[in-house]
């Protein structure tokens, strides 16, 4: 696994992600990650004492660079100290927030309709609020911003004490995503963007996002930076690499993200998986749970390789 921030190896990385899912009590099958009480909450959904709550809009990103070997992709590792999936790897991304759509933001590339129409947003103020959560996350999370003074432009370093204080007052919600383009005099660059799957988490969790999962490359003149207070490590892999850390219990993740990282593994190039972001399909996909044969079945459709059963009278 190349890591350009720590300089661990896979095999310590292996240890330590074992170690802290222990420490959690959350349970890895092969590197899945599910938290210890999903069973439980499982057959209450499916006897009817769990009332699932609606899911909040989310985003998150995908940052590809190419090296020799072909795209890597950052990732970043979330703190043990998160109440849900710590030790495991994510993508940069996070909830929308609700001044991501309260008025028009500078705005480059293709319109609000045609992004409404790509992620089968309700109206344009929700495809202009998850847009703008990606393209924000990804500053917020790594310092990387996928915006630019004109269509055809893009900001270079973003490393400055300037930034930083910006980036800062972005997370502490001390400042909104618009005021902050607007003060700058920049345009957010959707067309470096590519919406590439969506999934929403199981009706059976405390709590839920509806999260669109987006590519971009690396812009030049830009680095990522581990400046997100919820990782404790942040890697450049290539996909193909992490989805065998995964595969060798060596690597924890969520389902999204190992799906997405296979989604990305026949793509040569950075601009290649980009190109391709437009034949990816977009339905949601969300858990089922069902009961069966005296074991509640959970699956995710069109996913086959996470398909867990649960004893009714224990865990999994």
């Amino acid at each position: 696994m190349a890591d350009g921030q720590s300089g661990r190896d896979g095999r310590s990385g292996q240890e330590t992600d074992r170690a802290r899912d222990a420490r959690q009590g959350g349970t890895a099958v092969g590197g899945q990650w599910y938290p210890p009480e999903w069973p439980d909450r499982i057959r209450a959904l499916a006897d009817g004492t769990l009332t699932p709550v609606d899911p909040k809009r989310a985003a998150t990103v995908m940052l590809l660079r190419d090296t020799p070997a072909g795209p890597a992709v950052h990732m970043l590792r979330r703190r043990t100290t998160m109440a849900f999936a710590g030790g495991a790897y994510a993508y940069p991304g996070g909830g929308v927030d609700p001044r991501d759509h309260d008025r028009l933001v500078g705005w480059a590339g293709p319109t609000l309709e045609s992004w409404a129409a790509r992620l089968g947003a309700p109206d344009t103020a929700t495809a202009q609020a998850v847009v703008c959560a990606a393209v924000r996350e990804t500053f917020e999370e790594s310092g990387v911003l996928l915006a630019g003074p004109a269509p055809d432009a893009l900001v270079g370093d973003t490393t400055g004490a300037d930034w930083e204080a910006d980036r800062r007052a972005l997370v502490a919600r001390e400042l909104s995503f618009a005021a902050f383009l607007d003060r700058r005099g920049l345009l957010l660059r959707s067309d470096l963007l590519g919406a590439w799957a969506r999934w929403i988490t199981p009706e059976f969790e405390p709590r839920r996002f509806d999260t669109w999962f987006f590519v971009a490359a690396l812009p030049e003149g830009q680095r990522t930076r581990d400046v997100s207070g919820e990782a404790d490590r942040t890697v450049w892999v290539r996909p193909a690499e992490a989805a065998d850390g995964y595969d060798r219990g060596e690597l924890l993740m969520m389902p999204p993200t190992i799906a997405t990282l296979r989604s990305l593994e026949p793509y040569g190039t950075a601009a290649g998986a980009l190109a391709g972001a437009a034949d990816q399909e977009l339905a949601p996909v969300l858990a089922r749970a069902r009961l069966e044969a005296g074991e509640v079945v959970l699956s995710w459709p069109g996913h086959d390789e996470f398909t867990k059963r649960v004893r009714t009278g224990g865990a999994a």
